[in-house]
């Protein structure tokens, strides 16, 4: 069996405003992914702030930070074989105009700065992203029947 990989999704607020976040979590499980982790949270500056630590003292720092605060999103960690990969090529390329069709950026969004979700870009993203929002106790390891479907 692949080995198992964790990555952090974040429905954001353009998402959440769009009666979007089913989809983009729904297309990801149909993907095969599984649901480790799932909240509704109303990010803070605080978190945001350690979220986009890497981007601080770029001219679009505040507004990353003014928009993910903006309103409640969904955050989530999906889990299976290549997740990282699996999630990212699903949601597509950063700017929606060049992202593909039948990735959620190709089919619902317009512009880079409302590009709907967020999603690690690597293993050591992913980790300090899942520990940020999620506390070891509020994650969930499971199998599930159709599993053997998905993976070899």
């Amino acid at each position: 069996m692949a080995e198992q990989e964790r990555t952090l999704v974040i429905a954001k607020p353009d998402a959440m405003q769009r009666g979007l976040a089913g989809e983009i979590l729904a297309r990801l499980e149909r993907r095969g992914l599984r649901i480790e982790g799932l909240k509704l949270l109303q990010i803070d500056r605080a978190l945001a702030e350690r979220h986009y630590a890497e981007h601080q003292g770029k001219p679009f720092y505040e507004g990353l930070v003014s928009y993910i605060t903006a309103c409640p999103v969904v955050v989530a960690v999906f889990a299976g074989p290549n997740a990282i990969a699996a999630v990212r090529s699903t949601i597509g390329a950063t700017n929606p105009s060049n992202a593909a069709p039948g990735t959620i950026r190709g089919d619902f969004g317009l512009e880079v700065g409302r590009n709907l979700i967020h999603a690690s870009d690597g293993p050591e993203s992913a980790r300090r992203e899942v520990g940020l929002f999620f506390a070891r106790d509020e994650l969930a390891t499971y199998d599930r029947a159709i599993d053997q479907w998905i993976r070899e």
